[in-house]
């Protein structure tokens, strides 16, 4: 998106995931993870994406839908590859239980693209390092801590708070977060996430705590639409969709069209944008697969 010598606009760390979407009892094996939501759409937005995943080799093949898409990804082989079951009612698509299956382990420094024996691999650069995970033990405070050194860090909070107890995926506090967030520019949090954190049902309230512990800008998603913090100010779009057969993925698509507008507008405007490609997301399994053509008709 813009033209500097930086090879990515994005570089996305965390698990590609084999996921199941379980809808009154009928199951649909899926792509998933931050990195893949969020990676395609940001490419199909236009940024130069790169994404850094663990999983098993048997599952590297679904990678070239990413590659596809434009997306470079650098995959290091895991014994098993990430997923979660995702359990829905077609009556209450807002609500889902979330069963964890399988864990491809921690990305290690080694797995970085500038750690990459390949030529011209220690130049690789990128304005965001947006780390999504989906489950906490992927990226740990280290991993972390490096990429702030190279540069503005986004964080996906549920990657860091969502741990695996037993069968379940449970809430828990991240013991570092005043450290962790002291390195991060943009942090997502969905609303269970940010009233678990901040004791606040009011998102704004809740945005101005977490802002204390130093990102510059937060982005708040809810069934209702967005809630972006910057600069002292609030800014919301609204999720209007016409039905729910995509919601997995709408915080990893909001996350991604938010950074990707902001390499190029402001807070509000990117805000605005992440309202509208969340809305045509949910509307269809998978990422989103629509075009700045696209967005351009749906301008209002």
């Amino acid at each position: 998106m813009r033209e500097t010598n930086t090879s990515f606009d994005l570089l996305f760390v965390g698990h590609f995931a084999v996921d199941q979407v379980i809808v009154d009892g009928v199951s649909e094996t899926l792509a998933g993870g931050g990195v893949y939501y969020g990676g395609v759409a940001a490419a199909r937005l236009g940024a130069r994406v790169g994404v850094v995943t663990r999983l098993a080799a048997a599952h590297f093949p679904l990678l070239d839908e990413m590659r596809r898409a434009g997306v470079t990804v650098f995959a290091a082989e895991a014994p098993e590859t990430s997923g979660i079951a995702n359990y829905y009612s077609s009556a209450d698509m807002e609500r889902r239980v979330c069963v964890p299956l399988g864990f491809a382990g921690p990305i290690q420094p080694a797995d970085l693209p500038w750690n990459q024996p390949s030529p011209g691999s220690s130049d690789l650069a990128a304005h965001i390092y947006a780390i999504t995970p989906i489950i906490a033990g992927e990226v740990g405070l280290p991993l972390l801590e490096l990429l702030a050194d190279r540069g503005p860090v986004a964080l996906d909070i549920q990657g860091f708070v969502r741990v695996r107890v037993g069968s379940e995926l449970l809430f828990r506090a991240w013991p570092q977060m005043a450290e962790g967030l002291a390195r991060v520019t943009y942090l997502k949090v969905d609303r269970a996430e940010a009233e678990a954190l901040t004791g606040e049902t009011d998102l704004a309230a809740a945005a101005r705590i977490l802002a204390g512990y130093g990102p510059r800008e937060i982005v708040l998603t809810q069934s209702a639409g967005v809630t972006v913090y910057a600069d002292g100010e609030i800014f919301t779009a609204p999720f209007t969709p016409r039905s729910l057969a995509g919601r997995t993925g709408r915080g990893d698509t909001c996350f991604a069209t938010y950074l990707t507008k902001r390499l190029t507008t402001t807070p509000a405007e990117a805000c605005r944008w992440a309202g509208i490609v969340t809305t045509q997301k949910q509307e269809q399994p998978g990422p989103w697969r629509g075009s700045a053509a696209d967005l351009q008709a749906a301008r209002p």
